[in-house]
């Protein structure tokens, strides 16, 4: 597996997370008058949930800690 794929996975994984429940919520719920900058479009809100998705996933995400510290 490529190191940079290896290293992110954990954003990616909430990025399609989160894109798949962005688009959901624009269906199920939406906004019916258009005014909703986000839920207004599904495009805007599977973009805004994959942003959610990745930053709340990547809280997860364990530091390694460095060899070095003294």
């Amino acid at each position: 597996m490529n190191r940079w794929l290896q290293k992110n996975i954990i954003y990616i994984a909430g990025a399609l997370t989160g894109a798949v429940a962005g688009y959901l919520y624009w269906q199920e719920i939406g906004c019916a008058n258009g005014t909703c900058l986000i839920t207004s479009k599904p495009v805007n809100s599977t973009v805004y949930g994959a942003l959610m998705g990745a930053l709340i996933f990547g809280l997860f995400k364990k530091n390694k800690a460095k060899k070095n510290e003294n």
